[in-house]
This record gives C-alpha cells, structure tokens and sequence, in this order.
C-alpha cells in the first residue's frame, strides 16, 4: 500500500543537536529508500520537513518505519501519515452500457 509521509519539525534543533542528529537522519532515511520503504521523498517547501511516498504493508509498517528516524525519535520532528490508493471513481468511466 501506498502512504504519504508528511513531518513537520515541531521542535527546531540547536546547532549542536543539528552536529548530533543529522549525520545519523540523512543515512537512516536513505537506508529506508533503499529498502523499499520509502519510494520517493520531496522537502517542504512550506515549512520545515519533509514528505515522503512510502510503500509498506499498512499505516501501522510506515509508523515503525518514520519512528525510527533520529530526528522523529529526538521529539524534533512528528509526521501525520495518509494512506493513499487509486482514485475509485474513475472506474465509472470504464463501464459500458
């Protein structure tokens, strides 16, 4: 199943926290994308954070997966998760009479 991944930095770190943090944040999200969890990921262009389309079992799979992100288990970041699927109207259209 397909969920959008949309954090939000709720609590901005210190530039030391910044030192402590991120050179573990950039790794950890790439190793995600490099199995298969996260398909693609974009940064906000409207606040801090990021957004990412995963690719998981369910809600609960993408939780475990963005919880572990350092920033996500600092309390610096909280990400709201959409699960996503096909545009089911759309089906009409291919019906005929």
């Amino acid at each position: 199943m397909k969920v959008f991944a949309i954090g939000a930095i709720t609590t901005p770190p210190t530039p030391e926290q910044q030192q402590q943090v991120m050179p573990k944040e950039v790794p950890h999200t790439l190793q995600l994308y490099l199995d298969g969890k996260i398909e693609q990921f974009w940064f906000r262009q409207d606040r801090l954070g990021v957004v990412f389309l995963m690719n998981v079992d369910s809600v609960e799979d993408a939780k475990a997966a963005v919880d572990t992100l350092p920033l996500t288990e600092g309390g610096f970041m909280t990400f709201d998760l959409i699960p996503v699927g096909p545009l089911a109207p759309l089906a009409r259209l291919l019906q005929t009479t």
